[in-house]
Order: C-alpha cells, then sequence, then structure tokens
C-alpha cells in the first residue's frame, strides 16, 4: 500500500504512482537550471544588444596635449551659458596661473566667444596644417566665429556641423593645455553627442535659472550627459537673485533656490550661485568679462570660487 496525496492505491497502481513521484522529484530540479539558463540567456542578449549598439560609434581619442576637457552646457537658450563659460576659464586660469587653459566654442550657429574674449580675425595655420588659437587674456581660443563674418548666418545641415566640429576639436593647435572648456551650444543634439562620443571628457557643468521652463531642459542636459557616461559635476545657478547695482536690494525675478531643489532631486552638486547683475552683462559684451576686468567684485569671485571646486573634482 501507498499513500500518495490523500489517495491509497494498491499493486500496479502504487508502482505507478509511486514512479510518477519519483519523476516529479527528479523533474523539480531542472526547473532551477532552467530559470539559471534563462537568467544567463538574457545577460547574453543583454551583452550582445550593447555590443551591437556601440558598433559603428566613433572610439574617443584625446586631444593631444589636453589634459582636461570640462564642457559647459544647458538644456536651453538665453540662461548665460556662453557668459559662464567664458568667466569659468578665466576663473580657472586665475586660481592657477601656472595652467594653460583653453576655450573652445562649440555653438556653429551662434558663436559669442569672440566678441566676449574681444578676439577678431582669422586663425593662422601652422607648419603642420593646423589652426593656431587666437589669443586674449591668457586664454587660447577658438570659434566658428573667427572663421565667419560676425553678422554671417551659418546655414548648414547636421553633417557639415559635425565635420566642423571634428575640425575645431582636431585640426587646432592647442599646444599643452591642462584645461580646454567647451562652450556647448544648447540643447542635447548632434553636437553634444559628437563631442561626448568622440574625445574623453572630464566633467560636464549645467547652467540654469531658477526659472522652472529652464530647469525642466536643464534636466534634460544633465541626463543626456549620464546616459553618454560623462560625469556632471554639478549646476550652476544662474540669474540667481537681481541685486540692484544702487541700493543693493535683491530680487529673485526668475525664482529662488530652483536649481539647488533639482541638483537635490538629482543627487548633484550645486557649484554656486551667480546674480543676475548688470556688470557681467556689460563687461561680456564689451568684450572684457568680469574676472580680468574686476576681479574683487563679489561677482567675479563667485566664478572663480565655482572655478576652484571644478579644478578640485577633476584633479582629484
Amino acid at each position: 500500500m501507498v499513500a500518495g496525496r490523500g489517495l491509497v492505491v494498491s499493486g500496479l497502481n502504487a508502482l505507478r504512482v509511486g514512479r510518477f513521484l519519483q519523476r516529479g522529484r527528479r523533474d523539480s530540479a531542472p526547473a532551477v537550471s532552467f530559470s539559471s539558463a534563462a537568467g544567463s540567456h538574457k545577460e547574453k542578449l543583454k551583452n550582445r544588444q550593447a555590443e551591437l549598439m556601440s558598433r559603428g560609434l566613433p572610439k574617443q581619442k584625446p586631444l593631444p596635449g589636453v589634459k582636461h576637457v570640462l564642457v559647459v552646457a544647458s538644456g536651453k537658450g538665453g540662461v548665460g551659458k556662453s557668459t559662464t563659460a567664458v568667466n569659468l576659464a578665466l576663473g580657472i586660469a586665475a586660481t592657477d596661473q601656472a595652467k594653460a587653459v583653453g576655450l573652445l566654442d562649440a555653438d556653429v550657429y551662434g558663436p559669442s566667444i569672440p566678441r566676449m574674449m574681444n578676439l577678431k580675425g582669422n586663425p593662422e595655420v601652422s607648419d603642420r596644417n593646423l589652426m593656431i588659437p587666437l589669443v586674449n587674456y591668457g586664454i587660447q581660443c577658438m570659434s566658428m566665429g573667427f572663421l565667419v563674418e560676425e553678422t554671417t548666418p551659418v546655414v548648414w545641415r547636421g553633417l557639415m556641423v559635425m565635420s566642423a566640429i571634428e575640425r575645431l576639436l582636431r585640426q587646432v593647435d592647442w599646444g599643452e593645455l591642462d584645461y580646454l572648456v567647451v562652450d556647448m551650444p544648447p540643447g542635447t543634439g548632434d553636437v553634444q553627442l559628437s563631442v561626448s562620443q568622440n574625445i574623453p571628457i572630464s566633467g560636464a557643468v549645467i547652467v540654469s535659472t531658477p526659472q522652472d521652463i529652464a530647469l525642466l531642459d536643464a534636466r534634460r542636459g544633465a541626463e543626456m550627459f549620464k546616459k553618454v557616461s560623462v560625469p556632471v559635476l554639478g549646476l550652476v545657478q544662474n540669474m540667481s537673485v537681481f541685486r540692484c547695482p544702487k541700493c543693493d536690494h535683491e530680487t529673485h525675478i526668475f525664482g529662488a533656490d530652483g536649481a539647488k531643489q533639482l541638483a537635490a532631486d538629482m543627487g548633484l552638486n550645486i557649484l554656486g550661485d551667480i546674480p543676475l547683475h548688470i556688470n557681467i552683462r556689460e563687461t561680456c559684451d564689451l568684450g572684457k568679462p568680469i574676472v580680468v576686468s574686476n576681479p574683487e567684485s563679489s561677482e567675479a569671485k563667485a566664478y572663480v570660487g565655482i572655478a576652484q571646486q571644478i579644478i578640485g573634482m577633476i584633479s582629484s
């Protein structure tokens, strides 16, 4: 007599039930193997997909002589990204005058660096057929604005823009640079991907105002750099407060601490606050950025403070 699952059986039925139960016990082990095999298959499939996605992408090649590349980006235009990039480059140079700093204007459609750095003219060409950067305030600069007239629009399709970015990166005699600051165009498009995939980047700085609409795009910009494995060093909250030049009264025109809240949500650093001050705008328009024209001002010290943080982060 064999008792199985509440049934009493005998003879041939007992033998069959016994065999069934034995087979059940034997068959239970392969279920675990099947699960393990399924997990292994998923892992192989994931690796295969990553391999296929990586095919056709350019391999990152360092720029000869350049130690660190720092990109300054924003999700949208009009938040003071180029002003921040210029003053950060000057702030890095002011922090350690022994370091060589370069500034690349990657905004092909709307180059701002020539005017902000008070530079004009076409770059000369070296014996190796490389463009020689123009220099002011000790900063080596390259921009599409040196190659076209200031009022001439660049009416190009994407492939031509990519070709121009490649030349601005690799057909320039940068010499020996400790830091190359890249002023990126607004958005998360072809130029951002091209730069991120072509050269190793030490870190990205996201510039935003405290306004909610600007912060939405700033989040997209930060997420994009994370997707392409570029470390996001933190956010700069620009135009954080309006400071009256006559009475020093402060007004939060674009809202208060919006970038700080975004940084907290994304687990990022807030590198610093830059006020909305007429001196910052005027000095850049005149080609005399605040860091060099009025280094003792609180606005200049804010930029230098951010530059010092960045140096500490990417040099550690």
